[in-house]
């Protein structure tokens, strides 16, 4: 209550939010934004549930920007600025050579925060080689076929994006697949995520969650579904409506109704907040997720 009525407080409580994180709570989750339009990522990141976005050619047309190596690295400032850990773009040029060389222009912005995505052709896993042993990280995409998994181990890629629509479209028992190459990743013991793409419910990330996929690629309008509970939203009502009826502090007072604190209350209250940045974190409880490689494409759907 005395950080909504101090903006100093509050203030003072942010830096130190800052300064010293909570212990992480994501675990081994990585959610990505799959769009290359900076209106949807100013919209959606703020949500704080994505680790980072990505784009293709194909999202890069969609979203009237042009394919090459100088507004990628325009894109991908943006989207650090607005607070993804890590950006995906997709190497193009056909063959190995070309592949390599877009991927190596690709990644020179920010090499550790860019992800270069090739396709799991032959000529792209060639060039997904020759980029990893360069320090390149990057993501095999455009697979429909759990021997793929197979290939995206073996060759050190850090993700492996199966297309989960267009699997089914194809015929396939799409889930079957996913789930199946998030086993072979796991019993070959490499560091590769099952990268799960071309979601089209959002009924479908909870069932591959259940089956132990931890890493999802998204459409804004999926995003938006995770938040369309009407049940949720008529609670979240409830709860307001109690607070204002009840006296509930607002987060910025009037001046004309609310008297300052006095410095000695300001003094007193920070330096409460200090000794609680300065305590150490409580410990976290012991993880039972699998551990996997700390790092972090895009698809049309």
């Amino acid at each position: 209550a005395n950080a909504l009525r101090n903006p100093m407080l509050a203030l003072l409580l942010e830096l130190c939010a800052v300064l010293v994180p909570p212990p992480p709570v994501r675990g081994a989750s990585r959610f990505f934004l799959d769009t290359a339009d900076v209106r949807e990522w100013k919209a959606l990141l703020p949500l704080g549930i994505f680790h980072g976005v990505t784009t293709n050619p194909v999202l890069l047309e969609r979203a009237g920007v042009r394919c090459t190596v100088g507004e990628c690295h325009r894109l991908a400032r943006t989207a650090f600025e607005l607070g993804a850990a890590e950006f995906m773009a997709q190497a193009w040029g056909g063959d190995t050579d070309s592949l390599v060389a877009s991927g190596l222009a690709l990644r020179s912005a920010n090499p550790e925060r860019i992800v270069v995505k090739v396709p799991v052709t032959a000529d792209g896993t060639a060039a997904a080689a020759r980029l990893v042993s360069a320090g390149t990280r990057v993501c095999l995409t455009a697979c429909y076929s759990r021997e793929q998994a197979l290939v995206a181990t073996a060759v050190g890629a850090e993700y492996l994006a199966p297309y989960l629509g267009r699997i089914g479209d194809a015929g396939h028992d799409a889930h079957a697949e996913l789930e199946a190459m998030q086993a072979i990743a796991r019993g070959l013991g490499g560091g590769t995520r099952i990268f799960a793409a071309s979601i089209r419910r959002a009924a479908s990330l909870s069932r591959l969650a259940a089956a132990g996929l931890d890493t999802f690629t998204f459409s804004p309008a999926i995003a938006r579904e995770l938040f369309s509970d009407t049940l949720t939203a008529a609670a979240a009502a409830s709860f307001e409506a109690a607070a204002e009826g009840n006296g509930g502090d607002r987060p910025l007072p009037d001046a004309a109704e609310e008297q300052p604190a006095s410095a000695a209350a300001v003094a007193v209250s920070a330096a409460d907040a200090l000794r609680a940045c300065a305590s150490p974190p409580p410990p976290r409880p012991p993880s039972t997720h699998a551990t996997y490689k700390e790092v972090g494409g895009s698809f049309g759907s």
